[in-house]
């Protein structure tokens, strides 16, 4: 298997070390990729993003199975739909607690505070049957990447996608930010749709 240039490992942990420390993933959750003309370099099934290795990165075809499909994360097909579908040049999928906590309950995500309301507006919630690695979601989730930065699976997690990874990882940071703000809304006895970015700014 052809071996990843450093750069691009450092890179990578880079950004999987940021999502660690910042609570966006446990100890072996989520995934992220890249997408290099008709190549993914793409996170290792089972890897852990806050302590990634050099073997931890894995090239795969753009089109087809290859030797390294069998090392790659379970997520894989769903990372080539959305790079065939979208501009996409790098995805980032991050199991987002309070993100998942409102997925329970609400079928689109609306963050009321002002960082969240300018960066990523509303955020579709997705529902599936078998809500990971399927191929429901390698035919659903793409269409709504189109439109939007980010997306939830319920009781699963987010998927962004970017320029750069850094960009996928801040657009869950941003929704997992927003999503506090409404549970810490919500556990103060206040309805969080009452705060509009509007009534924000109005009181600066």
């Amino acid at each position: 298997m052809k071996k990843v240039e450093q750069s691009i490992v450092q890179y990578f942990q880079k950004i999987g070390w940021a999502a660690y420390v910042a609570g966006l993933e446990d100890t072996h959750s989520g995934n992220m990729s890249m997408r290099i003309g008709n190549h993914i370099l793409i996170t290792r099934r089972g890897s852990m993003l806050g302590f990634l290795n050099d073997y931890d990165i894995i090239e795969v075809s753009l089109e087809k199975n290859d030797c390294g499909i069998s090392l790659a994360s379970s997520e894989i097909g769903v990372h080539r739909a959305i790079y065939k579908q979208t501009n996409g040049l790098a995805i980032v999928h991050a199991h987002l607690i309070n993100a998942v906590i409102l997925s329970l309950i609400y079928n689109e995500i609306i963050p009321v505070d002002v960082e969240g309301s300018y960066t990523i507006r509303k955020v579709p919630v997705l529902s599936f049957e078998f809500g990971s690695g399927s191929q429901e979601m390698e035919e659903e989730i793409p269409q709504y990447l189109k439109d939007n930065k980010i997306v939830v699976i319920k009781g699963h997690g987010a998927i962004a996608v970017g320029e750069t990874l850094e960009e996928a990882l801040f657009y869950n940071s941003v929704l997992e930010n927003s999503c506090k703000v409404i549970i810490g809304i919500s556990s103060l006895g206040k309805k969080p749709q009452d705060f509009a970015p509007r009534e924000i700014a109005r009181g600066w």
